[in-house]
């Protein structure tokens, strides 16, 4: 997608056929699967399917002939890699144009292999950028538990979990119950990221910003930027 130029509404623009615009999202949907690169510009797109406009179906083809000119891309997963869970976490705060609500994104790495991505509107409208991150770690959080579980089947402990998140006010409001009044309004099913923390099932660490592998799935980027986070996730062409 094109770098600071959001999606909007465009009640004014020509109306296309809902059921072609559908079903081109139907089919890049599948894609998802394995092709975390189009996941951000698709859930924009996804968006406007009830009433969608002639600025939102040149979106859907700007996919893809991005597709048809990177046909071989794929996640690459060396055998030599260790073998350890980590996770990245972030949000693009009052992302989505039409509610002002942020985009989760998140994803979830057995050493430098890419196992599992996220990237969804939040269903609450974020007072602060601060709240938007701890939203988006909660559910980061939530996929890292489950696949703990999952591996515990196999006979793998990933315990004390990394998640790397580059919001510090986010990360002291997990480690330090002092801010607390600070979070009265955030609902209480997103404050169990805390207790998993005490627990010492994840581990918060600071991560620089433009280290943050994530941001591939909450916002667009230029080509430089985005060619660097699709390097960074082992999306190679193969």
């Amino acid at each position: 997608m094109e770098p600071n130029k959001e999606l909007v509404k465009d009640e004014e623009a020509d109306s296309v056929d809902v059921h072609l615009y559908r079903s081109m999202i139907g089919s890049l949907m599948y894609l998802t699967a394995s092709r975390p690169d189009i996941m951000f510009a698709i859930c924009a797109c996804a968006r406007f399917q009830v009433y969608p406009k002639m600025s939102h179906l040149h979106a859907v083809k700007r996919i893809f002939r991005y597709l048809k000119g990177q046909p071989k891309l794929g996640l690459w997963y060396p055998r030599d890699s260790p073998f350890d869970l980590e996770a990245f976490s972030n949000s693009d705060y009052a992302g989505a144009s039409l509610e002002r609500k942020s985009t989760t994104g998140g994803c979830q790495f057995l050493g430098k292999r890419l196992i599992s991505w996220q990237c969804k509107k939040q269903t609450i409208v974020a007072n602060s950028t601060t709240e938007a991150e701890y939203v988006a770690a909660a559910n980061c959080c939530r996929q890292v538990l489950w696949i703990q579980n999952q591996m515990l089947d196999y006979g793998f402990n990933f315990m004390n979990t990394h998640i790397f998140i580059d919001n510090e006010s986010t990360i002291c409001i997990m480690k330090n119950l002092v801010f607390h009044s600070k979070t009265n309004h955030i609902e209480i099913r997103h404050h169990f990221i805390r207790d998993c923390y005490e627990k010492k099932l994840i581990q918060v660490i600071k991560i620089h910003i433009d280290h943050n592998v994530v941001d591939l799935l909450i916002k667009a980027f230029d080509v430089s930027r985005f060619n660097f986070l699709i390097a960074s996730i082992r999306l190679l062409n193969l």
